[in-house]
């Protein structure tokens, strides 16, 4: 069962380092999402397994006795689930902003794109009467 979830978290970890180095900021961003779920699956694999040698089941801490199940990657696991969720919402609206404001998500376009310069408004304050 080891070798499997090894060789999962290597596929895993492997597509979503192609997808980094992409030139489509949406392949970018769904390969730094990819790498949290192999990063994820990497915590599960490492914790070891709930099945004794013998055959038997690890207890939940819960339960007590003397063969325990560890909590800790499972905690691990719920709080990078949770900060994944925030950074994928956040770099989602980042991906949505930026093809809106420049129509465009291909990284080389962007490097070439000027960033719009905002003129200045001429003070029209004394045509409007203001300050009189």
């Amino acid at each position: 069962m080891t070798t499997v979830l090894a060789i999962c978290v290597t596929v895993i970890v492997t597509v979503s380092v192609y997808l980094m180095l992409s030139r489509e900021l949406k392949s970018i961003a769904m390969g730094v999402f990819l790498l949290g779920h192999g990063a994820n699956l990497a915590i599960i694999a490492m914790s070891g397994s709930p099945v004794l040698p013998g055959g038997d089941l690890r207890q939940p801490p819960i339960l007590g006795g003397e063969n325990l199940v560890d909590a800790l990657p499972q905690a691990l696991i719920l709080t990078a689930i949770v900060i994944n969720f925030a950074v994928m919402g956040f770099l989602l609206t980042l991906l949505v902003v930026t093809a809106r404001k420049t129509g465009t998500l291909n990284v080389d376009e962007l490097a070439l794109e000027d960033p719009p310069v905002a003129s200045p408004e001429p003070d029209r304050s004394a045509d409007r009467g203001v300050g009189r």
